[in-house]
């Protein structure tokens, strides 16, 4: 796969050019940052009554109402959540949008289980991070970026892929790289990834050894520390030296463990299951599953979430985390 970066894009990046950010969330607000840092013409499109507006404005942004915002932008960025999305883009957006303006999205969630429709006469493209907001802002100040990976779904004036590599250059994702793909493949591998891996596979894991530990009689603090607490220090051997590297910076019995012991963990009933999880993202299952959930109120999310703050090892972190802010000298 081709890896593009800034050498590849030319020029100061949509230059000439406004970007209407539609929502000031997590994404929103970090990408808005980083255009208008980048020298690129920013305004931001939000509700009269959006608690965000203030905080826009005290950055120097133009704030307007989101048909404002959709009519005044040549690129015009969803940066509000999966489910207010399509009421947005029907009663915002397709009304007031130009042609040949471009559409962008950050996830290709909405145009992938077609919950949004685009408007006709518009690009359409997708330009998605590789991490949450906070961390896109924070590496972008420090002088770096976050990797992303952009999308053409539907190019009206010919000139889509362009705009996609230069909104990517702005918000600091070709500063790493960008990774040229379908807005079909970025979903199920992010939709995968975060069900399996990174966030539903790694805090079952965790709290399966925490819970194996304290049932085995150990200390829930001491268990706490080596399956929770110790993680970021394995996770960032990986993110510097990749896996082999890791396993070349750890101790002899612990790299004995991994080689003996860890397909014992992550076995064939797991790789099944994974298997399993991937085939709901591609047929659909997963998406009508979350919709339904969210027409409802979101009983079967508010109802797992209650139970799991309930766990043991969350009043153990709770605790724990209240001494660490306490020998800081931190007040209440």
């Amino acid at each position: 796969m081709n890896i593009i970066t800034e050498r590849d894009i030319e020029g100061r990046p949509l230059a000439g050019k406004t970007v209407a950010i539609l929502g000031y969330g997590n994404q929103g607000e970090a990408q808005a940052l980083n255009l208008r840092d980048s020298g690129v013409d920013v305004v931001v499109g939000l509700r009269a009554r959006s608690p965000s507006r203030a905080r826009a404005s005290a950055e120097g942004i133009r704030v307007v109402e989101c048909p404002d915002a959709a009519s005044i932008g040549d690129v015009v960025a969803l940066m509000v959540p999966d489910d207010a999305m399509p009421a947005l883009v029907r009663d915002a957006v397709a009304p007031r949008i130009r042609r040949s303006s471009a559409l962008l999205f950050a996830h290709g969630f909405a145009l992938r289980y077609g919950t949004v429709v685009p408007p006709e006469g518009v690009d359409v493209i997708m330009v998605a991070p590789m991490g949450p907001g906070l961390r896109l802002r924070e590496r972008f100040v420090e002088g770096g970026g976050l990797p992303g990976s952009f999308a053409i779904e539907r190019d009206v004036s010919g000139t889509a892929r362009r705009t996609a590599l230069e909104y990517a250059k702005a918000i600091g994702c070709a500063r790493v790289g960008l990774f040229e793909t379908t807005v079909a493949h970025e979903t199920e591998i992010d939709l995968f990834s975060e069900q399996a891996v990174l966030v539903g596979g790694v805090t079952r894991l965790i709290i399966a050894g925490f819970d194996t530990l304290v049932e085995a009689g150990y200390e829930p603090e001491l268990a706490y520390f080596e399956c929770l607490y110790e993680l970021d220090l394995t996770v960032n051997l990986i993110h510097r030296y990749g896996i082999s590297g890791m396993r070349e910076r750890i101790s002899r019995t612990a790299l004995y463990g991994d080689m003996t012991r860890g397909d014992r963990i992550i076995g064939p009933e797991t790789r099944k299951a994974m298997r399993a999880v991937l085939e709901e993202v591609r047929d659909g299952t997963f998406a009508a599953d979350l919709l339904d959930d969210e027409r409802k109120g979101n009983p079967a999310l508010k109802h797992a979430l209650r139970e799991e703050r309930e766990r043991l090892i969350e009043g153990v972190a709770e605790r724990l985390r209240a001494i660490a802010h306490a020998s800081r000298g931190g007040g209440g």
